[in-house]
């Protein structure tokens, strides 16, 4: 299905969530103009709160977490945190709409539901909120049974499970137990409480996994009823991630096999029923991340590919990012330093980028190419890229053809690298990303 040319894979890229990447975000940068950016913003506002705290830590995992073993580490958090929603939201003009909410970690289920609840009002009291849709991610190892009401009460419409591999051995290897009869609980909670589509995050290239792990654990998926999948391959970056030093390396997959899962996966999920989207997303006909994806709605964010098409997303909370048309900001992201900026009434802010017309218009070409697999192109930015793209030209991979370039169907797992071929910021970078598959 998927032709291979693992000279084409060797070159570890980013998965461009945002352009410039993250890995261009300068100390100090964009600090004045947060808040400006912040009063001027107008029409559709999605909102990211972060929880940067879960009750257990998972060997592979690269998000910004801690063990929330301390509860007055917690409580603090939770303090700066509804200072920083009332800061920000006392900037943001009336004329403003919230129209989509998202709680991501970490854990959100890593607090109490009575704090979840509290940070929920705090959201409707400080922000323009406009009937917004829901989402959040929660780990089923602590899904405790009341926060089902709880998540009924609020209305959350969208949800999203850390699975990552149903196979008990595989989970022994990263470090997250979770048996079936745990996800089959969480699942059943979440479909009671009115959450109408949910996604599952697997992942495939673990250590000791084989693609008969990876047909149970997408057959058993589909057969709970998931609405979307996320199918990342795992990223052993011990050097940028010490906690995955845990895992054992020598029995890693490599790239031919890497490949060939993605590829087992892809044709899996799609006999399942799921429709592909963007290059690692998969959703059932009906959800509306399939449908944005057939309509040539798909965007991409911090969170991935999604349906937002808001032009301003405000993170709030610890190494959260803030992106805007011509700016993209983060959050401090060590929680001390977050909570004594915020003790002071100041905007976190800790780094970030200026984006000039330049940076939009390849980010728009970048984005387009991972979500529509076609994009318009100048001729002067053809110029510079055709050396770049001429080995994926020369193997039919990408065609350039009354000024847009559109990628060929079978280039799937070729995407993030020819989009590489228009950023550059990665042309004589040392910094190494996660695999192109």
């Amino acid at each position: 299905m998927w032709p291979y040319y693992p000279d084409l894979l060797s070159r570890p890229v980013p998965r461009y969530t945002s352009f410039p990447t993250a890995a261009e975000f300068q100390l100090g940068t964009g600090a004045k103009e947060y808040g400006a950016a912040i009063e001027a913003a107008t029409g559709d506002i999605s909102l990211y709160l972060h929880i940067p705290y879960c009750e257990k830590i998972c060997w592979y995992c690269g998000c910004n977490t801690g063990a929330a073993n301390k509860k007055h580490r917690l409580a603090s958090y939770l303090e700066a945190l509804h200072r920083e929603i009332a800061l920000v939201g006392s900037r943001l003009p009336r004329g403003a709409k919230v129209r989509r909410i998202a709680f991501g970690g970490g854990s959100p289920n890593a607090i109490a539901p009575t704090d979840f609840v509290r940070l929920m009002d705090a959201l409707v009291v400080h922000f323009p909120l406009a009937s917004p849709d829901i989402s959040i991610e929660l780990d089923p190892r602590t899904l405790e049974d009341h926060w089902g009401d709880v998540l009924k009460g609020v209305g959350i419409t969208h949800a999203s499970l850390g699975v990552q591999t149903f196979a008990p051995h595989l989970q022994e290897n990263i470090g997250r137990v979770q048996p079936l009869e745990m996800i089959e609980r969480a699942t059943a909670m979440l479909r009671e409480a009115g959450v109408g589509s949910l996604n599952f995050d697997l992942m495939y290239g673990l250590p000791g996994q084989t693609q008969d792990d990876i047909e149970d654990s997408l057959e058993r998926t589909a057969l709970l009823g998931a609405n979307r999948v996320a199918l990342f391959g795992y990223a052993h970056v011990p050097h940028l991630i010490p906690r995955q030093k845990q895992i054992d390396a020598t029995n890693l997959p490599g790239q031919d096999e890497r490949f060939a899962m993605a590829q087992f996966g892809y044709r899996e999920l799609t006999g399942l029923g799921y429709e592909p989207v963007g290059f690692d997303h998969f959703a059932l006909p009906g959800d509306p991340l399939a449908q944005a994806a057939r309509s040539g709605r798909l965007h991409r964010n911090f969170q991935g590919f999604t349906d937002d098409t808001a032009p301003v997303l405000l993170g709030l909370g610890a190494s959260s990012i803030s992106n805007f048309p011509d700016l993209i900001v983060q959050n401090e992201k060590n929680a001390g330093r977050y909570r004594m900026l915020l003790s002071q009434d100041i905007l976190p802010h800790s780094a970030g980028i200026v984006r000039d017309a330049d940076d939009q218009m390849r980010g728009a070409v970048i984005e387009a190419l991972l979500c529509q697999c076609q994009a318009p192109v100048g001729p002067a930015l053809l110029a510079e890229v055709t050396p770049r793209l001429e080995p994926y030209f020369e193997r039919g991979l990408c065609s350039f053809e009354d000024g847009v370039l559109r990628l060929a169907s079978e280039s799937l797992p070729y995407a993030r690298s020819i989009a590489a071929a228009f950023d550059p910021y990665r042309q004589d970078s040392q910094r190494r990303f996660s695999s192109a598959v």
